[in-house]
């Protein structure tokens, strides 16, 4: 029996918006009648949602609570898309992504102190040098955090 395809499969924009991380987690509370009016608006793209509301309030005088609302939002994320399209242009609005960036252990002193290391023996396992950093610098790095930090300078060297 072979899987019929669901709405989701079939909806490029969708698919399109998933992948650039700039679909609308809650469309349904986007209420303001331009997203039911026209083809074009489309509750689901986050950037455009937030560019809206941020017009309405900027070109027609809307009050921020008034537009917020209707655009399924609070207060405080519209002053905070406010001052991202302010920072970034339209790009700004585009959702960051969330966690740490970038290795905040693996400080450059740490990370010179593993290739040295590693020109030495290239036979050490990154579990090895997980050992050493925490004998010489008293912190604690997960063995794949190195093989990525690695991976990445061996990237830069190419």
């Amino acid at each position: 029996m072979t899987r019929q395809p669901k709405v989701q499969d079939r909806d490029p924009k969708l698919a399109a918006l998933r992948r650039q991380g700039s679909l609308h987690p809650h469309p349904e509370q986007v209420t303001d009648p331009l997203f039911d009016a026209a083809d074009f608006f489309d509750a689901r793209d986050l950037v455009q949602v937030k560019y809206e509301m941020l017009r309405r309030v900027r070109a027609q005088g809307e009050p921020i609570t008034e537009s917020a609302a209707a655009f399924g939002f609070s207060r405080p994320s519209f002053y905070q898309a406010q001052a991202a399209f302010e920072l970034g242009g339209l790009a700004g609005l585009l959702p960051k992504k969330r966690g740490p960036r970038g290795s905040h252990k693996l400080s450059t002193e740490i990370l010179e102190y593993l290739l040295k290391l590693l020109s030495d023996d290239p036979a050490l396992r990154a579990s090895e040098l997980a050992e050493r950093v925490l004998a010489q610098f008293g912190c604690k790095v997960h063995p794949r955090s190195i093989e990525r930090a690695l991976a990445r300078q061996k990237k830069k060297l190419r």
